[in-house]
């Protein structure tokens, strides 16, 4: 008779305890004490800014009575009116220039650089003075049978403004553009010249469009930009914002808080433009970014919902 040994061992008390779950990582956050720091410095000198603001004579009450003064309002149209023509002036003199710089004519692309070099070299207020005081030199302006007039009549603040402001923002859009335009590849170029397309058609449809990825982010800066330049028109009597608080802080006795209002009207200008801005920059990366970044609404709200899913982790 025989008996059979289970070499296996496996029996009820030589099973293996089960494995014991792994303990949680407890992670503990790093302790950036120089942002602490630097946050009780930030706030110390802001407060010192306050408390010295705090110390001078400023009849800030004068800020709100004239905020909406009939001639500040005047002042503040006529200032978007002015950028909005310059920067017509300015985009289409820098689309023409940029396109005459990238020409194959040594000529063209010759008298493209040295306007760039001229007006990009010399300040946007010389330029203004210049235009304004050619009457010293020139008594008539004379177009022949089109147009004759004392160059007095025919050189107004306005006018001034518009070539002085126009004429040098074109140098600097031209130089925006030509980068636009050299950003698109080579070969889109040669294969629509392939395909029948015009140089101009080719540029209407294929380049310039792709173009305006590159070219949108610094034209929206220099709008902005503009629109703080044109404050130097009051130097030629143009009667924009800073020329009309310059007036009633004159009349008023409160030069300084004038031009507190003055600057807080840029501030809601540009602010405005800068949204603006946002949302055209937005439109055109809609071919390049596989999602497109949040609105500032959509940021709003996205902190809102991850706030109240945080109050309600807590209080279960």
């Amino acid at each position: 008779m025989s008996v059979d040994i289970d070499k296996t061992g496996g029996g009820p008390e030589d099973t293996p305890p089960p494995a014991a779950h792994p303990e949680a990582v407890k992670a503990i956050p790093v302790r950036h004490y120089g942002r602490y720091v630097a946050a009780v410095i930030a706030l110390a000198l802001l407060g010192s800014i306050i408390y010295a603001f705090g110390q001078g004579k400023i009849n800030w009450g004068a800020v709100p009575d004239y905020f909406f003064d009939d001639r500040i309002v005047t002042g503040v149209g006529k200032t978007l009116l002015l950028t909005v023509l310059a920067m017509v002036i300015g985009i289409v003199g820098g689309i023409l220039l940029a396109v005459m710089r990238l020409s194959k004519n040594p000529v063209t692309s010759s008298i493209a650089w040295f306007y760039i070099w001229f007006f990009r070299g010399t300040p946007v207020l010389v330029q203004l003075f210049i235009w304004f005081n050619l009457g010293l030199v020139f008594e008539y302006i004379n177009l022949g049978p089109i147009y004759k007039d004392y160059w007095s009549s025919f050189m107004t603040p306005l006018l001034t403004a518009l070539l002085g402001l126009g004429l040098n923002e074109a140098a600097y859009m031209a130089e925006i553009c030509r980068a636009g335009l050299l950003s698109v590849d080579e070969g889109q170029t040669e294969a629509s010249h392939a395909l029948g397309m015009s140089h101009s058609k080719t540029l209407r449809r294929i380049v310039i469009p792709q173009a305006m990825r590159v070219i949108v982010p610094p034209t929206g800066n220099e709008v902005i930009n503009m629109l703080k330049t044109t404050s130097l028109v009051a130097a030629v009597q143009f009667n924009e914002l800073f020329r009309a608080a310059q007036d009633i802080g004159q009349q008023s006795g409160s030069p300084v808080e004038m031009y507190f209002l003055a600057a807080a009207w840029y501030l809601i200008m540009t602010s405005i433009l800068s949204v603006g801005q946002y949302y055209i920059e937005r439109y055109y990366a809609r071919g390049t970014s596989r999602q497109l970044p949040n609105t500032p609404w959509q940021k709003v709200k996205a902190n809102m919902l991850s706030f109240s899913n945080r109050s309600g982790a807590v209080g279960a």
